[in-house]
């Protein structure tokens, strides 16, 4: 029989207490597994110093409590079921980071602009009124929703007067409340494009909607596909397809307000990147082609943090009513403070100082990471590469997903799966986000990833 270590200090008295606690642990640790034999208590009192009777106490608490059996003829041993297989992460706490993480969705946090942020908060504090520190109305402040509705006037193209932008808590909030809102008006049927973001999959089943996968090609969403399908409201990134990164056409534009129009149905556009367009200025949104069809859903995540929980929804007129309401009753409104810091931001032009920094340094990284994965995985397809913060990567013929992605895991790289985002199959590809790397990193990254392709 091995020794069993267990700690007894026989200073502080209480040994049956001591010997207990630390057979209780030792079990609970797995040190002790399921079904393994503890000494005789002979045996251990010989081995621990202490007197017979303090371990028979030991053990038979321990039969009580259920962690140990015993058996006549075959001694005791530890109970079944009783043991952890392994310690849990506790809830909450971050995922080991990767050498290098090219998981999309995330800018480059670093390039946060705190100065000018933190300069914002002091001049919007001191002048704000006192009554601005208390409730007010849920749909967000009058000066900052006046100021997005300029702001997205002149940078998206849409049609929104000063009271209309809604400020809601990021893209994910003004979803769950649209789909809430749309509920009631009997809009239960969505179509999603194929593949979508796995974010939006699991919010829509969330909230008790089973999503429609329409096929995207190269000019976008198959709005022939979408007119096929019952759905009545359909989510879509037109500015920059998640995770294809194909701009919507022209004529699949003019396609889907026809579609939206003839059908009384409602077209929700996530325009949740559309800042960075590298070749031209950014594509207009479609919410100011027709406002009374479509909801527009934009924030701050990619722009300057996703932590700042900051965003807002341009509706319908027969739905902005309801949808204030849901906020209301969500959380009485998002926080004044940074409210009052982005309007700030926003009137004295530095979040437009702040987008013209970003956006070249988001350029020099998306050009090294092109001319890297060309140069070391020619058989490789790019694409995506006019906008956004990430870039699709179609994999050469024959290469398993989830054999690269273990395999560059392994190598200290972090990449995303398409499968997870498909409603039906497709080719096997990645989603590769530059935001959070230099150029030199990127480089490095592509060389071990080209490694993982070589290996699968």
């Amino acid at each position: 029989m091995a020794e069993l270590l267990v700690p007894v200090d026989h200073a502080l008295g209480d040994l049956t207490g001591q010997l207990t606690r630390g057979l209780r642990a030792a079990v609970r640790a797995g040190r002790l597994a399921a079904g393994a034999r503890v000494p005789a208590t002979r045996a251990l009192a010989a081995q621990l110093g202490l007197s017979r009777g303090v371990v028979v106490e030991a053990y038979a608490q321990l039969v009580a409590e259920g962690y140990l059996v015993g058996a006549h003829g075959s001694g005791t041993r530890v109970a079944p079921g009783v043991a952890a297989s392994a310690p849990a992460r506790p809830a909450g706490s971050p995922e080991p980071v990767p050498d290098y993480d090219l998981k999309p969705g995330t800018p480059d946090l670093a390039a946060f602009p705190r100065a000018a942020w933190l300069a914002a908060t002091r001049r919007a504090l001191a002048a704000a009124p006192h009554g601005r520190l208390g409730y007010g109305d849920p749909g967000g402040l009058p000066e900052l929703r006046a100021e997005l509705a300029g702001h997205l006037g002149r940078v998206r193209a849409a049609a929104a007067g000063p009271g209309e932008p809604v400020v809601v808590d990021g893209v994910a909030q003004g979803l769950a409340l649209l789909i809430r809102v749309l509920a009631a008006h009997g809009h239960r049927r969505y179509a999603v494009e194929d593949p979508c973001s796995p974010g939006t999959l699991a919010l829509l089943r969330a909230y008790g909607v089973d999503p429609v996968g329409v096929p995207v090609d190269r000019d976008g969403l198959d709005v022939a596909a979408l007119a096929a399908t019952d759905a009545t409201v359909v989510l879509v990134t037109p500015a920059h397809q998640y995770p294809t990164g194909v701009v919507l056409a022209p004529r699949r534009r003019a396609e889907l307000i026809r579609w939206a129009r003839s059908n009384d149905a409602l077209v929700i556009e996530d325009d949740y990147d559309a800042e960075f367009r590298y070749d031209r200025e950014p594509v207009g949104c479609l919410q100011g082609l027709a406002p009374d069809h479509v909801v527009h859903l934009g924030s701050l995540s990619k722009s300057l943090a996703p932590g700042l929980r900051l965003g807002w929804a341009v509706l319908p007129a027969r739905l902005a009513g309801e949808f204030v309401e849901a906020k209301r009753y969500a959380d009485l409104g998002t926080g004044v403070i940074e409210q009052l810091a982005f309007a700030e931001l926003l009137s004295g032009g530095g979040f437009d100082r702040h987008l013209r920094t970003v956006r070249a340094g988001y350029r020099r990284r998306r050009d090294a990471l092109v001319n890297a994965l060309r140069g070391h995985l020619p058989a490789a397809e790019v694409r995506g590469v006019a906008a956004g913060l990430h870039l699709y990567l179609e994999l050469p013929p024959g290469s398993r997903e989830e054999d690269v992605v273990a395999g560059a895991l392994a190598r200290g790289v972090r990449v995303e799966p398409v499968a997870p985002m498909r409603l039906s199959a497709g080719p096997a590809a990645l989603a590769l986000g530059y935001g959070g790397l230099s150029e030199r990193r990127l480089a490095r990254a592509v060389e071990l990833l080209a490694g993982a392709v070589d290996g699968a």
